[in-house]
């Protein structure tokens, strides 16, 4: 087991143990046990009640944070070239195709969020070994894949954010920085929760959401009170 350093145990003693903290408080206590010398993010990781190996309790969505997260997010266009203006105009970091495509078959994967047009997607087909594990192939469930390039973008650069739940039942997202008011991190995490509770599968049984931990880069994880949500 990897040794505590005195700011971690120190970060540490400020959490009661055992407690469950509201959202608000939560978000309050988060920012008070952040101990990095950086803006830290700040994340959530949500346990669900479901089996994600069953297509029919998958949860995947989007939503637009309402602060947004408060990273500097990097988007690719991939577009035809009479889109290539409207990607532009919107703040696409990088706009094209074939050259980039080329880029990626070649390794280049440092983007956060590609968006593309149905048009391209089939040369997007042989890239996603590349793509895939990284969490970068675009999708139409997602808004990533559209004929309104330039909504998507701004979209993306707004704060929308896309998630799915892993192999072990859990939704982690990013959903501010430690520079945030509590206020706001309340907010942009109570935007999720609700996203996440419209989207519960039929086929899920039984409590739903099991658990909710906030924290921040390298800081102790805060337990949240499940049913203040």
């Amino acid at each position: 087991m990897a040794k505590l350093t005195k700011k971690y145990k120190e970060a540490l003693s400020k959490i009661e143990a055992d407690k469950l903290y509201s959202l608000a408080e939560g978000s309050k206590k988060v920012k008070e046990v952040s101990f990095t010398k950086f803006d830290a993010s700040v994340d959530i990781a949500v346990r669900l009640g479901v089996d994600p190996r069953k297509a029919n309790q998958m949860v995947r969505g989007v939503v637009t944070l309402p602060h947004g997260t408060g990273k500097d997010v990097r988007v690719l266009a991939l577009v035809t070239p009479d889109k290539e203006a409207e990607a532009k105009a919107a703040g696409a970091d990088y706009v094209g195709l074939d050259e980039y495509l080329q880029k990626i078959k070649d390794g280049w994967t440092d983007v956060d969020v590609i968006v593309t047009m149905p048009a391209v997607m089939g040369k997007l087909g042989p890239l996603g070994r590349v793509l895939g594990p990284r969490g970068l192939m675009p999708n139409p469930k997602t808004g990533t894949v559209t004929m309104e390039i330039g909504k998507a973008v701004q979209e993306v650069k707004a704060g929308k954010i896309d998630f799915r739940v892993d192999k072990t039942g859990i939704v982690h997202a990013s959903i501010g920085k430690v520079s945030f008011t509590a206020e706001k991190l309340t907010e942009n995490a109570t935007e999720l929760l609700q996203t996440l509770i419209k989207l519960k599968p039929t086929a899920a049984k039984g409590t739903y959401i099991k658990s909710i931990y906030l924290s921040s880069t390298m800081s102790p994880s805060v337990a949240i009170d499940t049913k203040a949500v």
